[in-house]
Formats: structure tokens, C-alpha cells, sequence
């Protein structure tokens, strides 16, 4: 793809976002890499790639996707914003085109890549800063009117599981009869086959209604 103006590059940086796999954490990562080449050797920044011109720019993520996190498909991608600052790249001009991908369990990273908690990260590259923060504020609001929680879920779950999410990407606790109460009066999720059981009485597993992003009424007021 070719940008509109002469000498302008286009390229998309990939917010890949997950949950930090220890349940003490209870916090959202994010997938960084160290760059190994100038401009900002040596530092950290989202995955990200120009777009070749023989590409649209979802093909361009879903490449990103698989030669810097190894990720065949996320759960969940979407397109963000546009970040298009004159001096973003000292390289010259190059427009980005943002994503969000969100995955179920961080997948196994080795250098040059890292997951992160999403709420510290390291200085960034660029303006990738500035685009995590977009990135992340754009799933806090997400999750209060969608389903877009199955992405950061596998195929079953407890409504505990459920509120996790919420409550690790949030970053507050929520009350526990009323996200359920509301959770199921909005249809987002169904019973599925199974409970799970462990030292506690055993739960009902549950699966999102359709595996699709849909728009519901408020799941949880702000």
C-alpha cells in the first residue's frame, strides 16, 4: 500500500495484549520487542512493520504478528488509530496504523521479544507509548459495552474466570452478584457442557454467545 503523499511510508504497529498467567498478578502484558536496529537500538517497542506494497494492512498485523510474536492468530484484532506526528520516526515520514490483538495466555517469548505488564512498561520507541495508552483505553472502554473479553478467554470459563478479566484490565474490583446479574441479562455469555470443580463447590462453565465482537448494552457502568 501506497501512502497518498510522495515520500510518506505507512506502516502498523501491533498492541498485542494479554493477561499475566500468575493469578496473584492479576494484571494485563503487553508483547515488546528490543530493537536491534537504528533509530533506538537497544530499546523497546511494539511489534510493528512497514506495509509492503503489495499488502492491505490487516494482512500487514497478521504478519507482524507471526514474524515477531510467533502468533499464527490472535482471539481478537481490530484496527485502532492513525498516529501521524511529522517527527514520530527520525527516519522520515511514516504514518502508523494501530492494533489491537488480544490473546487468551501470553505465548511463550524469547529474545528479542518480552511480555510486560502492560501498566509499566519500559520507555518506549517513537510514540509507542502513546499508542499502548490509546490501545489500552480503547479495551478498558470496550469491555464496558461488548464482548470483546473473548479474546483475553479460551472456549470455557467460570463467570469468575469472567470477571478477572474485567476486574485485571480495569484495574478495580467489581461486585460480584451484580457483574453477574448483568453479565447474563445481556446475553453475552451461555452455559456450556461442564463444571469445574477443585477445592471449592463446583462451577459452571460458561461460553461467550457468539465468538464474534458485538455491541451490547452497558455491561458495566462507569
Amino acid at each position: 500500500m501506497r501512502a497518498g503523499a510522495p515520500g510518506t511510508a505507512v506502516a502498523v504497529d501491533v498492541v498485542v495484549v494479554s493477561l499475566d498467567p500468575d493469578p496473584d498478578a492479576d494484571r494485563p502484558v503487553v508483547l515488546l520487542r528490543r530493537r536491534a536496529e537504528a533509530p533506538f537500538a537497544g530499546a523497546w517497542s511494539l511489534p510493528g512493520s512497514r506495509v509492503a506494497p503489495d499488502e492491505d494492512l490487516t494482512g500487514a498485523a497478521h504478519r507482524v504478528l507471526r514474524s515477531h510474536g510467533g502468533l499464527r492468530g490472535a482471539r481478537h484484532l481490530e484496527q485502532l488509530a492513525t498516529f501521524g506526528r511529522p517527527d514520530r520516526d527520525p527516519r522520515g515520514r511514516v504514518v502508523s496504523v494501530s492494533y489491537l490483538a488480544l490473546l487468551p495466555r501470553p505465548t511463550a517469548a524469547g529474545d528479542p521479544t518480552r511480555w510486560w505488564h502492560a501498566d509499566e512498561p519500559p520507555e518506549l520507541a517513537f510514540d509507542h507509548a502513546e499508542i499502548l495508552a490509546s490501545a489500552l483505553e480503547r479495551l478498558r472502554g470496550k469491555l464496558t459495552y461488548s464482548n470483546v473479553a473473548y479474546g483475553l478467554l479460551g472456549d470455557a470459563f467460570t463467570l469468575s474466570d469472567l470477571q478477572e478479566v474485567y476486574t485485571s484490565v480495569l484495574g478495580r474490583p467489581l461486585d460480584k452478584r451484580n457483574f453477574r446479574r448483568r453479565v447474563l441479562s445481556v446475553g453475552m455469555v451461555a452455559e456450556a457442557e461442564g463444571q469445574r470443580r477443585g477445592s471449592h463447590r463446583p462451577a459452571q462453565l460458561y461460553r461467550f454467545a457468539t465468538d464474534e465482537l458485538v455491541l451490547l448494552d452497558d455491561v458495566i457502568v462507569t
